[in-house]
């Protein structure tokens, strides 16, 4: 029982930090004019939006550190995970700092981020492999106590699986509330999936993040007083990926991450269409703007992703159990 105390005190006290830091942090980012910038190639329905306060997931961090840090339940996997959450949140960070305060729009080279994204996978891959009771084993998905012992490949897949969920999250925070609502949802299933498997910390940290979450979604659901930029979609990224290899789940985020896999592949086939053929498959990618542009309200897009990811993570309970 003392273990749900700790999940819903982690989810409580998260979620008011963050609702409080909003008011407090969206002016200062106001003052410091870190405004997004809309695509021109994007939906016009965005153009609004422009000015919209960016660097929202400072916020995020704030709150996760504190909450964590305050729990009085911080050991070693907790530790892990927060290194590698505000890790690549850092790399997020940095990114927008050179776009919105130094006005470069190209902010980080595509080849800087990629250096920074592969130490940060490299170290993660060879940490669990060398700290983990099942060494460079994953569990399989829909097979009753299947592994799949990966041996050398382990570090290069664990690798891939890292890069791509991070970046898989940085398309999906295209639309208001989107990245935020679909992770609370994802770092709900793997809390509970922790606390069944009595990994009572990684449970701990996803609860907080959930939280976070949740109170982000007050300062950023339609119509968002401020975005996560790069430092939160990075920084969700790391968290969503880092406790999935820590739980030795890596073959279960295209399932319970479907969104991020539909947004980051519906990219990979729009890109590689046009430069084969000079057509595209969708009317305008990630996934989220071929919606709106086929005439769906950014909202109605937001709340059929959150419910497609409802439905993903009881498949991915159902695939354990």
């Amino acid at each position: 029982m003392s273990d749900y105390k700790d999940i819903i005190r982690v989810i409580i006290i998260s979620f008011i930090i963050t609702l409080l830091l909003g008011p407090i942090l969206i002016p200062v980012l106001k003052k410091l004019k870190v405004g997004q910038s809309i695509r021109e190639e994007g939906p016009k329905t965005h153009f609004k939006k422009s000015g919209t306060p960016t660097m929202g997931g400072i916020i995020m961090i704030i709150a996760l550190l504190i909450t964590t840090i305050s729990s009085g339940l911080l050991n070693r996997d907790m530790i892990v995970l927060l290194i590698f959450t505000v890790g690549f949140g850092f790399i997020g960070f940095i990114d927008d700092f050179i776009k919105v305060v130094l006005k470069r729009s190209l902010g980080l080279r595509a080849y800087q981020k990629l250096i920074g994204q592969v130490a940060l996978a490299m170290i993660l891959a060879i940490y669990q492999s060398n700290n983990s009771v099942l060494g460079t084993k994953l569990i399989v998905p829909f097979i009753d106590n299947g592994y799949l012992d990966l041996g050398r490949l382990y570090v290069p897949f664990i690798v891939v699986v890292v890069l791509g969920t991070v970046n898989a999250v940085n398309f999906t925070d295209g639309l208001d509330g989107l990245a935020s609502g679909v992770t609370l949802i994802v770092m709900s299933f793997f809390s509970l999936v922790a606390l069944d498997a009595g990994m009572n910390s990684i449970a701990v940290f996803s609860a907080a993040l959930a939280g976070t979450c949740l109170g982000f979604l007050r300062h950023n659901s339609y119509p968002a007083k401020v975005f996560m930029g790069d430092t939160g979609s990075l920084a969700l990224g790391g968290a969503v990926s880092s406790i999935a290899v820590l739980l030795n789940l890596s073959l279960i985020i295209p399932i319970v991450g479907g969104i991020y896999f539909a947004e980051i592949v519906s990219v990979m086939i729009q890109v590689a269409s046009f430069k084969l053929t000079g057509r595209r498959v969708f009317l305008m990618a990630p996934l989220h703007h071929h919606y709106e542009q086929k005439g769906w309200k950014e909202t109605k897009v937001v709340v059929v992703f959150w419910s497609a990811t409802v439905m993903l993570c009881l498949i991915g309970i159902y695939s354990l159990s």
